[in-house]
């Protein structure tokens, strides 16, 4: 069934009388919540996107200099300064969380906005008042011309004491949605993510990041979900060999995950050349997930660089 047709969530199945009773309703029961940082200049964009959705904003701000906390005050939001000495952006979150008050939570960041069509699923959903988190489509479109992408985010999801997320960066609220014994879905939610890429700051981002998820791992050695975002970011870093050592120990955190496998057959197979590790990777990737298709392609590649590497 088509994302955003769930269930009778494809706002085209609104009627006009559940529209009415929707809209009527969605100021009292979703609250908007932020956390911000010199967003002077996209946070009205943003802002405007969700006029009329949302009966309450919180704007959790971490040190603006600009004029940011002043324009979310004339939106009307609750503006709170929120000490970020300690990079905690789950922490920043959950202050936002902790101050709203509606039934239900839409999350933006102030560089993103609520393609206009989605507003009326939003409101659908919300009228179902399921327990569930869903997954918004977020459009990708980075300054520097690179090929927009398009990831998925939960960002809509019922506000519950125990909804809360994790993770001083790569913040996630997915795991206690869960384990609340909510479910997580997709939707035809898109919103719009337009940032700004400095290729020198996004080096420096992603070294802080890894010294911080290192030291989160540290922490707590048995959460393995900390070991993808770092793979991640020696990946971006080119750090190709500290990648693959962290692939090897997520397939080795999950042995029954086809996926932890596969990956780390991608890895040996196209950046550390180890072409026998990554056949052992791929062919245990098969036996957990027969037909494969994803790790019989790259096993066929595997084969044709080793009828290379013979000598003729």
């Amino acid at each position: 069934m088509p994302i955003g047709s769930r269930r009778g969530y494809d706002s085209r199945t609104l009627s006009a009388a559940e529209r009415r009773r929707a809209t009527m309703s969605m100021q009292d029961v979703l609250s908007l919540c932020m956390i911000v940082k010199n967003e002077e200049r996209n946070l009205p964009r943003c802002l405007d996107s969700v006029r009329g959705l949302a009966g309450e904003i919180i704007v959790v701000d971490t040190g603006s200099t600009d004029q940011t906390p002043g324009i979310a005050a004339n939106y009307g939001a609750e503006v709170i300064p929120f000490d970020f000495t300690i990079v905690d952006f789950a922490a920043a979150r959950n202050r936002a969380l902790d101050r709203a008050s509606g039934r239900w939570i839409l999350m933006l960041d102030a560089d993103e906005t609520l393609v206009p069509s989605s507003g009326a699923i939003l409101e659908r959903l919300i009228a179902f008042d399921e327990n569930a988190g869903y997954f918004l489509r977020r459009h990708n479109r980075s300054s520097d011309s690179q090929s927009p992408f398009t990831d998925y985010v939960v960002r809509l999801f019922p506000n519950q004491p125990n909804h809360r997320y994790r993770g001083r960066v790569h913040e996630t609220i997915d795991a206690s949605i869960l384990a609340a014994g909510g479910r997580l879905l997709r939707t035809g939610i898109s919103i719009d993510h337009n940032f700004v890429s400095d290729p020198e700051l996004r080096r420096r981002k992603n070294q802080r990041y890894v010294e911080i998820l290192k030291e989160e791992i540290g922490a707590d050695p048995s959460d393995d979900s900390r070991l993808d975002f770092l793979a991640a970011e020696y990946h971006q870093l080119e750090m190709f060999d500290e990648a693959t050592a962290i692939a090897e120990r997520i397939a080795r955190a999950r042995p029954l995950d086809p996926r932890a496998h596969f990956f780390a057959g991608v890895y040996h197979l196209l950046y550390t050349k180890d072409l026998p590790r990554a056949r052992a990777d791929l062919n245990q990737a098969l036996k957990l997930r027969p037909r494969y298709a994803d790790a019989e392609s790259l096993l066929q590649l595997v084969d044709e660089r080793e009828r290379h590497a013979r000598p003729r």
